[in-house]
């Protein structure tokens, strides 16, 4: 079976969730079919191609340099049997390449368009175009993977037209050989933290989707003895990255022991801080599912999340974590819980061990891509 994956994200530039799922579906995809990886970037090799946005579009809206892409990769994918697209980035170049060579789409729907409208602040008037790009595609695809059981809502939700019965729940995975606990400490003494004071861990984009500038406030009154680590980068907008500064300015000014680290830290480095964590904050506005808490819990750390779209399918309320509801008490309701693990270090342990036993048990990346490319087997049977 040739099969085309087309996303924006893979290996080495991955910086949010959707990368990761890309990145490790395919690794595991490639014992099973003949598998084609086309992404953004330039060159060629060992199954992957990379595609870059048109010189010609230089400086034009982002909606426009990422149909350029699209156009690129529609016409490479000629001798694929069936393509598989990732995010709004690729799924207009699967959309086309089903109506070019005649091949069947497979989408992973990973976030809507419909449900991020400050998306339209990153992108201006190419907002409405991401936002047709993703229904087009989502609306005549063959088979739309949503990756929980909230999501598969949400796109029944936005895209009323699409049959029910194409609509597929296959949940985000996690290596949990890869992602485990590490008790090495040299990423903790490169920060400079301190080793016998608990902390707080944020890891995730600068985004009004990660609900970073809650975070920012409702860190502000917690127990003082702990620090708080904010692996926090690739902000979406200047508007955004301007109101994270502020937010961290006023943050550092009332307490001390808060880190920033802007920069993508190797994993290895992740999955230190991910271990010593006294426990991990996922305060998101919008999550399809949230691979970040997987990787929490998998390195044996509690989680506390809000309680909006998959995360309830991951974080297991009073068992691996503590779920907050994103209402009008949410910025206090956070602050609760996180004092509330950090003040209880044995229930924060055994929430640890939970989580580590959960992820083991239930999301592991090789029964994500068997069910995957059953999909594309019982799709390719109907074709």
């Amino acid at each position: 079976m040739r099969v085309g994956l087309l996303t924006r994200e893979y290996p080495p530039d991955v910086y949010g969730g959707a990368g990761v799922h890309v990145e490790f579906l395919a690794r595991e995809l490639r014992p099973l079919v003949d598998l084609e990886v086309h992404c953004w970037g330039e060159g060629r090799a060992d199954g992957v191609l990379r595609h870059r946005p048109w010189t010609a579009l230089d400086g034009a809206n982002d909606a426009l340099r990422t149909f350029s892409v699209d156009l690129a990769m529609a016409a490479a994918l000629r001798d694929r049997e069936l393509v598989h697209s990732h995010t709004w980035y690729a799924n207009l170049g699967g959309h086309l390449a089903k109506l070019l060579h005649g091949v069947p789409h497979v989408v992973t729907a990973h976030s809507l368009e419909p449900l991020r409208p400050w998306k339209a602040e990153q992108l201006g008037g190419g907002y409405a175009l991401s936002s047709w790009a993703e229904r087009t595609a989502v609306e005549a695809a063959d088979a739309v993977i949503a990756v929980s059981g909230a999501m598969r809502e949400d796109i029944l939700g936005c895209y009323p037209a699409l049959d029910p019965g194409r609509v597929h729940v296959v949940h985000n995975g996690i290596d949990t050989a890869l992602y485990r606990p590490d008790t090495g400490t040299g990423a903790l003494d490169r920060i400079g933290l301190d080793r016998s004071r608990p902390y707080v861990l944020f890891v995730g984009r600068i985004t009004r989707q990660k609900g970073v500038p809650q975070l920012l406030r409702a860190v502000r009154g917690i127990d003082p003895a702990a620090q708080v680590v904010l692996c926090a980068g690739a902000p979406d907008t200047p508007e955004i990255d301007r109101e994270f500064r502020e937010l961290y300015e006023e943050l550092s000014r009332v307490r001390e022991g808060v880190h920033w680290i802007p920069q993508m830290l190797p994993r290895p480095e992740v999955i230190q801080l991910l271990t010593h964590a006294a426990v991990f904050a996922c305060p998101s506005v919008y999550e399809p599912l949230g691979i970040v808490n997987l990787e929490a819990m998998a390195c044996g750390t509690a989680v506390v999340a809000s309680r909006v779209g998959g995360i309830p399918e991951v974080v297991a309320d009073g068992s691996t974590g503590v779920l907050v509801d994103a209402d009008d008490d949410f910025e206090e309701g956070l602050a609760r819980a996180l004092d509330s693990v950090l003040g209880d270090p044995a229930t924060a342990r055994r929430m640890g061990e939970a989580g580590r036993e959960r992820a083991v048990a239930e999301f592991g990346w090789d029964a994500v891509a068997r069910r995957t490319v059953l999909l594309y087997e019982e799709i390719l049977e109907q074709a």
